[in-house]
């Protein structure tokens, strides 16, 4: 075996090989490394917002597992896209809760763990890991916060079982590859699709074999790669929308031009976007 070996992007794996029960030990490793806890998945709890769409935009998995101690608790894994991303989190959450609970039955709630990997660049200066209390992020090596919401929150009372939300949030191109732990093997492999030889935190290794660039069909392989390509389309057009404040108006009027017959070239210069951009609408 070599000395490290090159996997497929987590997000793309958490939209398919992933939700097969025969890899949880990924995920199960994944989540006991970072909770420091032993996790055991149960089951993939699918609703309208947690189908499984290899092309569509929303990178997301909810799991059932078993803690350590017994307690039943669910997971909600997603790639954090940048547009109104603690909206988002927050939403992801309640919408957890709230489906647990059916008509008539009692408010049995089972905790819920919110875990968010994001690419895009957030005010911070060296912290990679977050976790969230009720109000902020708060650093788990650095002295940073990330604020979690722009309004002030009274404390809610002290509930007998600690059955708020928990979130977590990794920002893996902050990693500066340094290992501090276990988890931060997990954090390298989230920056680099690549899991080395020596790297002994749980679930890696399956991850390795299970998620294996080279062991993938030509079917999958290409799949695969349209994936790639269409992340990349939608990461250029957000870049574009942060860049330039009216980039919304120019997408919209990019794809009347282009459905109108409009030649990429000729739009390119009317809107300064590129045929790359345009392409992708």
């Amino acid at each position: 075996m070599s000395e490290e070996r090159t996997i497929i992007s987590f997000d793309y794996a958490i939209k398919t090989v992933l939700r097969d029960k025969a890899n949880f030990d990924v995920l199960e490793g994944f989540l006991s490394e970072l909770l420091k806890r032993k996790v055991t998945i149960l089951d993939i709890l699918e609703s309208e917002s947690n189908k499984d769409n290899k092309d569509g935009k929303t990178n997301r998995v909810d799991l059932k597992a078993r803690m350590d101690t017994g307690e039943i608790a669910i997971f909600e894994i997603q790639y954090a896209g940048q547009a109104d991303f603690f909206g988002k989190a927050l939403y992801g959450t309640s919408k957890a809760i709230v489906e647990q609970i059916s008509a008539g039955e009692d408010y049995n709630i089972k905790k819920v763990y919110s875990i968010n990997i994001a690419y895009f660049e957030l005010d911070t200066k060296r912290e990679y890991l977050f976790h969230a209390d009720m109000l902020n992020f708060k650093g788990m090596h650095y002295d940073e916060q990330i604020p979690f919401s722009r309004y002030d929150a009274l404390t809610p009372p002290t509930p007998r079982e600690p059955i708020h939300p928990e979130y977590y949030l990794i920002l893996p191109k902050k990693f500066d590859e340094h290992i501090r732990s276990k988890f931060d093997e997990w954090i390298y492999t989230l920056k680099n699709s690549v899991v080395k030889k020596e790297f002994s935190a749980a679930g890696l290794q399956e991850a390795s074999e299970k998620l294996d660039k080279l062991k993938m069909s030509p079917e999958e392989l290409a799949a695969y790669e349209k994936f790639l390509i269409n992340r990349q389309c939608i990461d250029s057009a957000i870049r574009t929308a942060v860049a330039d404040a009216r980039a919304e108006e120019k997408l919209a009027n990019a794809k009347g031009m282009k459905a109108k017959g409009i030649d990429v070239n000729t739009i390119a210069e009317i809107t300064g976007l590129s045929e790359e951009e345009i392409r992708c609408l």
